[in-house]
């Protein structure tokens, strides 16, 4: 089970994007995931009429390591730390370290 999923938002803790917040779109692989709005890199791109495609410089999210975001509690307005919890019914869930509240997602 993931600390961090897909819609998910999180608060970049460190780098160039450190305090920004967004919306996890996808995971990469097991250790990065694209975050909206977040390491955004310029790309390069040829024109392609058969696609219909214009040239230009386009912006482009790029991924990030999950050790670089936290995810976001709205109780405490501040990122947080995960932990799991199992529940009476015998499901495992997210909660909020801190606060220990669950995670709603």
């Amino acid at each position: 089970m993931e600390k961090i999923r897909k819609g998910d938002e999180i608060v970049v803790i460190t780098g160039k994007d450190k305090g920004k917040r967004g919306t996890v779109l996808v995971r990469v692989g097991e250790e990065h995931v694209l975050v909206e709005g977040v390491n955004r890199a310029k790309k390069h791109v040829k024109p392609n009429p058969v696609k219909g495609v214009a040239g230009g410089i386009v912006d482009k999210d790029m991924p990030i390591h999950l050790s670089n975001v936290a995810l976001f509690n709205p109780a405490t307005k501040k990122a947080d730390r995960v932990g799991f919890k199992a529940l009476e019914d015998g499901r495992k869930v997210r909660v909020f370290k801190s606060n220990g509240e669950l995670v709603n997602a």
